[in-house]
C-alpha cells in the first residue's frame, strides 16, 4: 500500500504545483517619464500588491514601437499569465493583438484606445472615452471665451489615437453655435511634453499671433505653454490655458491661477482596473471589451474635489 501512496503522492504535488506558482502580469509602457503615466503604473503595481500571489514586471518601451513588440514577444516567451500594454503607437495595436492571441495570453491596453476594428475574446481596452475629454476642455474653454476669439490648439503625439481625437473634439465644439464665432490660428504637436510645449508657445509669441487662449490636448503642454507665457507677461492680459489629465502639477498651477480648465482623467483607477480586468482573464472569466472610466471637467470652483486624486 505504501509504494502505491508514494508515487500517487508526488504525483499530486507535481500536479499542484503550477496553481501554486504566482500569477505573472507583464506590462509594457509608452514612457516611464511621463507624469501621468507614472501614475497609471503606480496604481497598477500598489493593486497587484494587494493581490495574493501576484506578480508584476513592467517595462519601458521609451516610445519605441519596436521596443514595445520586442518586450510583449518577450513576455509571451516567459508564458507570462496577462499582459497589460500602454501602446506607444496606438496603430500598431493589431499586430500587438495577432501576437498576444497566437500565444493564447490574455491581452489588457490601458489609457489609449487600441485602432483595432474589433477586440477578439480575452482581450480588452480600460481607459477614458477621448470624446468627452476635448469636449469638456473646449465647452468650458467657450464658455470662459463668451464662444468668440482666436485659440491656439497644442496637440499631442500625432501617433496617438487620444491626440487625434482631443483635437477633433475641439474642432466640432466651435463649429456649432455657442462657440462658433471662435478661430484656431494654429495647431501644432508639442509631444505631450513640457519642454517641447515651450518652446512652441515661443515660436508662436515670437511670430506674433494674436490668441486669447492655449487649448492643449494633455497638463503637460499646457504648464510648458504656461511657462513661455509668464516669462514674457503675456498670461498677465487674461489669456486662458486648458489641459487635460487634472495631475498634481496642473493642479497646483489652477491653484495660482495660471490654469483655467482641466479635465481630471482618473489614471489609478484606470491602473487598477487594468489588473483586475488582466486578472479576470486570466483566472477564465469574462470581461467586457471596453472598460470605460468617466472624465470629469475641473475648474477653480471644484478644484479642492480633485486635490487627492492622480
Amino acid at each position: 500500500m505504501k509504494r502505491i501512496l508514494m508515487p500517487l503522492a508526488a504525483a499530486a504535488v507535481l500536479i499542484a504545483s503550477p496553481a501554486a506558482q504566482a500569477e505573472k502580469i507583464g506590462v509594457s509602457m509608452s514612457a516611464f517619464d511621463d507624469n501621468f503615466l507614472t501614475v497609471v503604473r503606480n496604481a497598477m503595481s500598489t493593486d497587484a500588491a494587494k493581490q495574493k500571489g501576484v506578480s508584476v514586471q513592467f517595462e519601458d518601451a521609451q516610445n519605441d514601437v519596436g521596443k514595445q513588440l520586442n518586450e510583449i514577444q518577450n513576455f509571451i516567451a516567459q508564458k507570462v499569465d496577462a499582459i497589460i500594454v500602454n501602446p506607444v503607437d496606438t496603430d500598431a495595436t493589431p499586430k500587438m493583438t495577432k501576437l498576444a492571441t497566437a500565444a493564447g495570453i490574455p491581452l489588457v491596453y490601458v489609457n489609449r484606445m487600441p485602432s483595432d476594428k474589433s477586440l477578439p475574446a480575452k482581450v480588452s481596452f480600460v481607459g477614458s472615452n477621448e470624446v468627452d475629454s476635448g469636449t469638456l476642455e473646449m465647452t468650458e474653454v467657450c464658455r470662459l471665451m463668451d464662444g468668440k476669439g482666436n485659440i491656439l490648439v497644442m496637440i499631442g503625439d500625432l501617433a496617438n489615437q487620444a491626440a487625434r481625437q482631443r483635437t477633433q473634439d475641439i474642432k466640432d465644439v466651435i463649429a456649432k453655435p455657442p462657440c462658433n464665432g471662435i478661430k484656431i490660428v494654429d495647431a501644432r504637436s508639442a509631444n505631450w511634453q513640457r519642454t517641447d510645449a515651450t518652446d512652441l508657445m515661443n515660436n508662436w509669441l515670437s511670430a506674433g499671433l494674436n490668441f486669447d487662449a492655449v487649448v492643449s490636448n494633455n497638463d503637460e503642454m499646457a504648464l510648458g505653454a504656461i511657462q513661455a507665457l509668464k516669462a514674457t507677461g503675456k498670461l498677465q492680459k487674461g489669456v486662458v490655458v486648458a489641459g487635460v489629465d487634472a495631475t498634481q502639477d496642473a493642479l497646483a498651477a489652477m491653484k495660482t491661477g495660471d490654469l483655467k480648465v482641466t479635465v481630471f482623467q482618473n489614471g489609478a483607477a484606470q491602473g487598477t482596473d487594468a489588473v483586475e480586468t488582466a486578472l479576470k482573464l486570466a483566472r477564465g472569466g469574462k470581461v467586457d471589451s471596453t472598460v470605460w472610466i468617466p472624465f470629469e471637467l475641473v475648474t477653480p470652483a471644484n478644484l479642492s474635489k480633485f486635490a487627492s486624486k492622480n
